[in-house]
């Protein structure tokens, strides 16, 4: 027999996925639309800036899919306003595979982008992506608030604190997005060990389509561009590793934080 608080919980789990979608033309909006909501998901897409940042804050959307070229205000702008609001998982769209703009998008806080053309397939499984992490980090900050939480990672003069998800350099705060911190906790977790783009995609995006490494080589250019170059090397052709300052110790150690 189902109870009454058990009807209402499954009431809450049953709630749709939110998403919204700020794409001023109307074709692509329009497909977008139709596939996300063959997901079954609760989708509304609005064609302007402006719209797209009243649009945010009425929904409350679990993910929002944001065009950078827009009427009004620009997508950089209008993801800048959502997440000094409320930070929220956002795939950028880009009509130019442009590598300073999609720096730039990652900066104001986006967590992914696609250049169009685009398929829908990969447009899904991005978006899943995003939404899987979320419910993961969510789960994660639970856990550690129903446990003592663990001790800063520190890692020569770098300080990486998971359960307050804060990082210091040479005892400074260094403010990071949800996915550059996420990218630093993967690579300063096993340090000057190299880790390939394809695992890199798979343990911080929850993506398994080698088409999306690019993804990896600017979050780790826009990490560097916070932290410092000297923080992380590429190995050319395979990945990335964590180099910790000279004479720091090749492994990381737990420690009271700086």
């Amino acid at each position: 027999m189902t109870t009454l608080g058990s009807a209402s919980s499954a009431a809450v789990k049953a709630a749709p996925t939110k998403v919204l979608v700020v794409e001023d033309e109307p074709a692509i909006a329009q497909a977008i639309v139709r596939r996300l909501s063959a997901e079954g998901w609760s989708v509304e897409a609005v064609g302007d800036g402006l719209a797209g940042v009243e649009a945010a804050a009425r929904l409350v959307p679990d993910v929002i899919v944001l065009d950078v070229m827009l009427p009004g205000i620009d997508g950089l702008e209008v993801c800048r306003r959502v997440q000094a609001a409320r930070p929220v998982p956002v795939l950028m769209l880009t009509a130019r595979d442009d590598e300073t703009d999609m720096l730039i998008g990652l900066g104001v806080g986006a967590d992914d982008y696609m250049t169009k053309p685009f398929s829908m397939r990969e447009l899904v499984a991005r978006t899943k992506a995003l939404l899987r992490r979320t419910e993961r980090a969510a789960r994660v900050v639970e856990l550690q608030a129903a446990d003592a939480p663990a001790p800063p990672l520190v890692i020569g003069d770098v300080t990486v604190d998971k359960a307050q998800r804060r990082v210091l350099r040479h005892g400074d705060e260094v403010h990071l997005t949800p996915t550059e911190f996420d990218l630093l906790v993967a690579l300063a977790s096993s340090p000057r060990t190299v880790l390939t783009r394809e695992r890199l995609l798979a343990e911080v995006w929850d993506w398994v389509d080698a088409s999306g490494t690019r993804t990896v080589d600017s979050h780790v250019k826009a990490l560097r561009r916070k932290l410092g170059a000297d923080l992380i090397r590429t190995v050319h052709g395979v990945g990335y590793a964590f180099e910790p300052a000279d004479g720091a110790q090749a492994g990381a150690s737990e420690g009271a934080g700086a």
